[in-house]
């Protein structure tokens, strides 16, 4: 905000000091509501002050509502586009817009090598793979896998199809943008731009369990086969960490139902445009996932960092050829805290990095279980939690945006 010119001080304090006088509320603009409380503090006695503070709140408020509804009408604009953030950089913007701007996160980022995130290999014997599990969810909420069984061709062509839809001309995208839920394909930047603090420099294709044609055809290659893969993959994860908590391999898929619902998974197609300026936004801000587990395929440009012991950020590096798994807000209510879903983003990306692509499966129930199944801590000697179905916990996480708060705080018991 402009400071006031010096010349016009005395005069303005002077119109201040007859205003309060007069008990009246002047018509004021966003500067002149904080100059002329700098003006009261300098130069206007105690017996008027509480008055023209009092009409400097109620003009600061109005302001502020007009700034709200100016940025409301900046978001719907760009919403209205249907070309993402990949339209702003394909137009050639210079200069990230105000309403993608973050704060500085008072947290920093740990150097390199001080935290590292654990590589497990699933090819080891089964003993050694559940102890590697338990201490990573325990501990850093994050792991990557390895030997998993999921060809490289098939990883390097669905990462190639999410880029070609998202690099696609924005004719060719827009027939799928939309911010409808009940859309099985889904594309659109930032599910919850309008609710928000600040958008995030990011597009996303989300991919429901849908039959093929409804698949844009970037996509139809290989995401239908990559989805169901995965999908093995995590039963096979899910069992280790069954073993984990000391219980049969089969618990958390059967007995805890955590991929009740149908036989598909979610899919989110991300891409990162470059950025022109990246120390003013994030690709993704603070968060954690809504769901048991997050198996993600990333490319090998790097950006994604774990916010480890709620301290620090740490680096979730790409390995070739690997999948990054981590536990969802779900997995850490139904585990009763004993294993952690940690907060998460990713950083912009710079123009000599270029763009980000990365595809993240969510394992969640979905369908009629979703809606109602409740499902709570399995140590119920002393739950610190109570039992929420998928969709209550889904929507209050949607309804909150991502404000930098964990979504398991609204369910906690108050012990």
């Amino acid at each position: 905000m402009d400071a006031m010119p010096s010349s016009s001080f005395g005069a303005n304090c002077d119109a201040t000091r007859r205003l309060s006088e007069r008990r009246e509320q002047p018509p004021m603009t966003v500067s002149s509501a904080v100059d002329c409380r700098v003006h009261l503090s300098l130069r206007v006695g105690r017996g008027t002050r509480r008055t023209h503070v009092a009409v400097t709140a109620v003009d600061c408020r109005a302001s502020q509502s007009m700034a709200s509804s100016d940025r409301l009408s900046q978001l719907k604009a760009f919403d209205d586009t249907k070309a993402g953030v990949k339209g702003l950089v394909d137009a050639g913007v210079a200069a990230v817009p105000p309403t993608f701007h973050h704060p500085p996160d008072p947290h920093a980022v740990a150097p390199a090598g001080a935290v590292t995130i654990p590589v497990v290999d699933l090819a080891d014997g089964r003993a050694d793979l559940v102890a590697q599990v338990r201490a990573a969810a325990e501990s850093v909420g994050f792991f990557q896998v390895v030997n998993h069984g999921v060809p490289g061709e098939l990883l390097a062509e669905t990462l190639a199809s999410a880029r070609r839809f998202h690099e696609a001309p924005a004719g060719a995208r827009r027939p799928y943008y939309t911010r409808d839920p009940a859309r099985r394909v889904r594309y659109q930047s930032n599910v919850d731009l309008f609710r928000s603090p600040a958008a995030n420099w990011r597009d996303t294709l989300f991919l429901e369990p849908s039959p093929e044609e409804e698949i844009p055809p970037a996509c139809r290659p290989a995401m239908p086969e990559f989805a169901r893969q995965v999908r093995e993959l995590g039963r096979r994860l899910l069992g280790l960490l069954s073993e984990a908590m000391g219980l049969d391999a089969g618990y958390l898929e059967r007995d805890a139902g955590c991929l009740d619902g149908g036989e598909g998974v979610p899919v989110g197609c991300h891409y990162y445009p470059p950025c022109p300026e990246p120390e003013k936004t994030l690709g993704m801000t603070r968060h954690s996932d809504p769901c048991f587990l997050t198996v993600l395929l990333q490319d090998g440009v790097g950006g994604l960092q774990a916010l480890v012991g709620g301290s620090s950020w740490v680096d979730v590096p790409p390995v070739p050829g690997a999948f990054v798994v981590n536990v969802g807000d779900l997995l850490q209510l139904v585990s009763n805290d004993r294993f952690k879903s940690v907060e998460h983003r990713v950083v912009a990306m710079s123009p000599a990095a270029g763009a980000r692509v990365s595809v993240a499966c969510f394992f969640r129930p979905t369908g009629d279980a979703a809606a109602t199944r409740a499902y709570g801590p399995i140590d119920t000697t002393t739950p610190r939690y109570r039992s929420v179905t998928v969709a209550e916990f889904m929507g209050y996480h949607r309804n909150k945006g991502l404000d930098g708060r964990s979504a398991l705080g609204h369910f906690r018991l108050q012990l």
